[in-house]
């Protein structure tokens, strides 16, 4: 286990057989690029500015999926792509439940998803209708 304070995530690489990254409380959005961490089975971006803003969510997963294959477990608490009714109180339980399916139908292997065991009828559902469950905002 290696606690590094740093502000640019380059040196990640070098760490091709890390397990565990807790990127919690920074500034990172949407444009987050991790290099490839195939061994990288759990990551917590809680608490940083990642949205669902113009399909970069979107992009940001598909990123995810490629280059940490191993991600079983991943939280987003405390950011604004994930509409948990704690932290913002026009959003309800339907709202999670619908950011859960898009997360899943994304990131098929997550056995976990922030506080939750993803339960087997949620990857069935996500494999169905994941891909249209992207919340989004109207204008």
């Amino acid at each position: 286990v290696a606690f590094v304070i740093c502000r640019s995530l380059e040196g990640l690489k070098t760490f091709s057989y890390l397990e565990e990254l807790i990127l919690d409380n920074n500034l990172l959005g949407n444009d987050l690029l991790l290099p490839r961490l195939p061994h990288l089975h759990t990551l917590t971006l809680n608490k940083n500015q990642i949205s669902f803003q113009r399909n970069t969510c979107k992009i940001l997963l598909d990123h995810l999926a490629e280059v940490v294959p191993s991600l079983q477990y991943l939280s987003l608490l405390g950011n604004i792509a994930c509409p948990n009714e704690l932290v913002c109180k026009e959003k309800d339980e339907d709202d999670y439940q619908r950011y859960r399916y898009f997360v899943l139908h994304k990131l098929t292997n997550l056995k976990f998803l922030d506080t939750r065991k993803v339960t087997r009828r949620e990857r069935e559902e996500a494999l169905i209708r994941g891909a249209f469950m992207k919340v989004v905002k109207p204008k």
